[in-house]
């Protein structure tokens, strides 16, 4: 695998991880996420890394398969640009249903 693009998969994984660790699912609730404005914008921060080493990669590597590319990247542009837009639900809905599914992704890249 070409180093920059395993370097940038390391980014998406470390983003993830703190993710994980700001916000534990098992305890914490949208309720609680959308109240506490430190964690929030550490997330938001951790998903524009994800984003821009998903665009990178894409770039780089357009056959290399990553689900919802164009959305992750799209989101990523949204918090920079469009901050007003990003709902708190949006972010919610990200974190919970489709982190789990880019983590596995990833960490298939790493282990081949």
């Amino acid at each position: 695998m070409d180093k920059e693009i395993q370097v940038w998969l390391f980014d998406i994984l470390n983003s993830i991880l703190e993710i994980e660790s700001f916000v534990d699912f098992e305890e914490t609730n949208f309720q609680d996420y959308s109240s506490d404005v430190k964690t929030k914008r550490a997330v938001e921060r951790n998903l524009e890394i994800i984003g821009e080493a998903v665009n990178r990669i894409s770039k780089k590597d357009e056959n290399l398969e990553i689900t919802d590319k164009r959305k992750i990247i799209s989101v990523r542009n949204k918090i920079i640009h469009g901050y007003d837009q990003v709902s708190d639900e949006l972010i919610w809905s990200i974190i919970t249903q489709y982190l789990p599914v880019l983590e596995k992704e990833v960490r298939q890249y790493l282990n081949e």
